[in-house]
């Protein structure tokens, strides 16, 4: 053991030129000597954590997330054990698949992480159903867009924000000391631990010891709602990757045509870290600019490998963009000042965020809608009402959109797989109309006590403005797709580059042809998503929606917050 303190021991660990690997094992072997002290004294006061697991159709994200928490579990020992049992933290897995063979798959998890000694629960269909309607009846007409108005034969793929409010109420069964208990929501495609760059390429290290960090801030701090960020894969839909996607894919191609095929493969060193939301193609509306106009493709190959290979290997992976990987624009961990100093935050992640028993008041609402960007939306309206008491803090998720099992084996709402095309034409719908959504409350929040019903003529007023601004937005972004594709197709078929010529990439070319393709498909002129996103009939409905959401919300968070 080094003789260090923990806080001294993760300063030297991120620090650099540090030796990572044996700096690690001596703070997670300090942390573990810590709890046995605890467990010996018989004296913990600390919080107890349940946490929530949303799931649907997707069992080896889920085997990812609870094998990275037993990871943590094992690594730190938080609360410690009894008969093989971690004593202080609980998970909720909750389904929304509608595959029977999901569901079987998941509930077999369910056994497989309890026999590792984890108090994992499977929150099903028909236990959910009869839970939500054990309310009263009055109550549960007041909570049907929070909480789903779905027949028991249709119970499942609510959506994320019905099926984690729901998980509130098991919460609410399973919680023994309220003012000891922690509940942390969880997205499946998320693991604890983050992303570590090396010689080689990217690294998961477990170098968090989330539940001692979290507990000491909610012990030291009033905080009410807590939310990390995430590494790893963007966070955001492709829909609002598309442009600057295309600019790295061609610069690749670019770079790639000064190459010779047989050459040994250049794409290799230390891969770039871009900046905040670089990967988001509207990043000036979060305040966010974009200084660099592309990012180098780092290759994910080992040994002695030529550019066909690398060009063949990259190809392969194109497709993982439409379900929201970012071959270039990761966001990567950065300690920084180290994890838990504070912040306002104004932004909910779904995938990681906490809260207390009082916290539990702050849900997300809109579920019904099935609009995207519903935890910036809640965000603005929490940050409104609490201010600080809703804080951001340095415990990012590492966000994987896809599994080593691979697309075949992955479910993505709004996204649908065919024979040979993809089509997220239902997630490019709800993307612009949440981002009205998301930008229009941002801007009444300003304008009006969240803590009463907003009024129908500035809410209106807002969307109406809002509109002209996204419409504005949207038209440049589609544009500035069609130009992109158009000349990445160019340079990939028309340009006489020695791949044409070169038999071995012949299936590599026809991924190539599928990815372009399917651009335009998505996003090009006669996209289905663009042509409703046009239409003033379409967009009508929609804001009709969103205005009554927004003029239900105080009422609804009533009925909600009169739960607990």
């Amino acid at each position: 053991m080094s003789g260090l303190t923990t806080t001294q021991l993760e300063q030297a660990m991120w620090s650099d030129g540090a030796d990572f690997y044996a700096l690690l094992a001596d703070y997670q072997a300090l942390f573990r000597e810590q709890e046995a002290l605890i467990q010996q004294s018989g004296k913990d006061d600390r919080h107890d954590f349940i946490l929530g697991i949303p799931i649907a159709d997707r069992p080896p994200h889920l085997r990812a997330c609870l094998e990275s928490l037993y990871q943590v579990c094992q690594l730190y020992n938080y609360g410690g054990k009894t008969n093989g049992v971690w004593n202080k933290i609980q998970v909720v897995v909750a389904e929304d698949s509608r595959d029977e063979a999901n569901i079987r798959r998941d509930i077999e998890l369910v056994e497989e992480y309890r026999q590792k000694g984890l108090q994992v629960h499977h929150f099903g269909l028909d236990e959910q159903y009869d839970l939500l309607h054990a309310l009263p009846e009055d109550k549960r007409e007041h909570l049907g867009h929070l909480l789903t108005t779905q027949p028991r034969e249709k119970f499942y793929l609510k959506g994320q924000a019905a099926n984690r409010n729901l998980s509130y109420l098991k919460f609410l069964q399973l919680t023994q000391n309220k003012d000891r208990t922690l509940y942390y929501l969880v997205d499946s495609d998320q693991s604890f631990c983050v992303n570590r760059q090396t010689e080689t390429g990217e690294e998961a290290v477990y170098a968090l010891n989330y539940f001692h960090t979290i507990d000491q801030i909610f012990r030291s701090t009033d905080t009410l709602m807590l939310t990390g960020k995430m590494v790893g894969d963007p966070p955001v839909s492709p829909s609002v990757m598309a442009a600057n996607f295309l600019d790295d894919v061609s610069a690749y191609f670019t770079r790639l045509g000064q190459l010779a095929g047989i050459q040994s493969c250049q794409f290799h060193g230390a891969q770039q870290k871009p900046g905040d939301a670089a990967y988001h193609d509207l990043a000036g509306l979060f305040g966010f600019e974009h200084k660099q106009a592309s990012f180098d493709y780092a290759c994910r190959l080992s040994g002695n490998h030529d550019h066909v290979a690398c060009l063949t290997d990259f190809a392969s992976r194109l497709n993982a963009f439409f379900f929201g990987e970012h071959l270039t624009r990761k966001t990567w961990f950065d300690y920084g000042k180290g994890f838990s100093q504070l912040s306002p935050a104004r932004t909910i992640y779904p995938g990681n965020y906490i809260v207390n028993y009082a916290g539990l008041k702050y849900v997300i609402p809109f579920g019904h809608l099935r609009l995207r960007m519903s935890g910036p939306t809640a965000g603005r309206l929490i940050a409104a009402e609490i201010g600080p008491r809703f804080a951001s803090f340095n415990m990012p998720n590492l966000h994987r959109r896809t599994t080593e099992a691979g697309l075949a084996d992955d479910f993505r709402p709004g996204v649908e797989i065919g024979q040979e095309s993809i089509d997220l034409g239902n997630e490019f719908e709800r993307q612009f109309f949440g981002d009205l959504m998301l930008f229009s409350t941002e801007e009444l929040v300003k304008q009006a006590d969240v803590n009463q019903p907003f009024a129908r003529e500035a809410v209106e007023a807002v969307i109406d403005q809002k509109e002209a601004e996204m419409l504005a937005l949207y038209r440049q972004k589609h544009e500035a797709i069609v130009q992109k594709n158009r000349q990445l197709n160019e340079r990939v078929f028309k340009a006489g580059h020695w791949w044409l010529h070169s038999p071995e990439v012949a299936n590599a070319l026809g991924q190539l042809r599928a990815f372009i393709d399917n651009i335009d498909r998505n996003f090009g002129e006669h996209a289905p998503a663009w042509q409703q996103i046009q239409s003033s009939e379409h967009r009508a409905q929609r804001k009709q929606q969103i205005v009554e959401a927004l003029l239900n919300y105080r009422s609804e968070r009533n009925a909600w917050d009169s739960l607990f």
